[in-house]
């Protein structure tokens, strides 16, 4: 029997602490393919860029991230390019499993760009959240189907996707997306997706998150809503043409909820 191909493997750790200089980390370790890159701080929080140096995610990968934000900390998350999940070997997943950890009144910005589905990609994804009554989380994720600009539709994918959000253990919030075999057509339906090649859910969850209802919903195009699904807890979904028209609806919400400069990989 041949023997199975080589499969790229990463994992990250991080835990950040309150300083007398602002956010600073108390505990950081990464292996194989996942690397954590700390750019100049432009204010008093500190920015992780975090880095696939397999360039992507195919069939048999398998990454976890692991990030804690101690009490009186500012995290803002972010990566170096988009995401890329590439075709798969037939009976092989990417698997891909975040974690965040809010103490107290800790504040952190979850913010990917693009992930990108390829055609007969395989990958199952999850973000899983706890965090206390007085954190502050801002997530987005961003997600593109297919290449636009080579022609490419989802005809045939397997994409399994999972954000579930704790609040003081309590559920807060839990969205499941999947996408099974042709793709393309089941987002072509009106009532679904409108043939839209890019979507994107963003969500703020703090105790503020009321105030900014009205300013969000004047900030979005056609194909977006924005509605306070519950108390403290702010979602926005928003659907485009493509990665470009998407991300030119993101920018401004995101400066707007986050009272601080973008990460720089996040500039048009």
């Amino acid at each position: 029997m041949a023997s199975a191909q080589p499969r790229a493997r990463g994992a990250i750790k991080l835990s950040v602490k309150a300083t007398d200089f602002g956010t600073g980390i108390r505990n950081l370790r990464q292996s194989g393919s996942s690397k954590a890159i700390f750019p100049r701080p432009r204010t008093n929080g500190l920015e992780t860029v975090l880095v696939n140096t397999a360039g992507g995610v195919t069939g048999g990968d398998a990454f976890e991230t692991d990030i804690c934000g101690e009490p009186q900390t500012r995290l803002t998350v972010t990566t170096q390019a988009a995401e890329r999940a590439y075709r798969a070997q037939r009976g092989e997943i990417a698997h891909v499993s975040n974690r965040l950890e809010l103490r107290g009144n800790a504040r952190l910005d979850w913010l990917p760009q693009e992930t990108i589905l390829f055609n007969t990609c395989a990958f199952e994804r999850s973000l899983r959240v706890a965090m206390d009554v007085q954190s502050t989380l801002l997530l987005v994720e961003p997600l593109v189907f297919g290449r636009a600009a080579m022609g490419e539709s989802l005809t045939d994918c397997h994409f399994k996707d999972r954000i579930e959000i704790t609040r003081d253990g309590d559920p807060l919030f839990l969205d499941s997306l999947v996408l099974a075999g042709d793709a393309a057509t089941h987002l072509a339906r009106p009532n679904v997706a409108g043939g839209a090649g890019a979507m994107a859910s963003v969500i703020y969850a703090s105790p503020d998150a009321e105030t900014y209802l009205s300013q969000i919903r004047a900030l979005l195009p056609e194909t977006s809503g924005a509605s306070l699904i519950r108390d403290q807890l702010l979602y926005i979904r928003v659907l485009a043409h493509d990665s470009f028209e998407l991300r030119k609806s993101l920018v401004p919400i995101l400066n707007c909820l986050n009272t601080s400069s973008l990460p720089r990989s996040w500039m048009l």
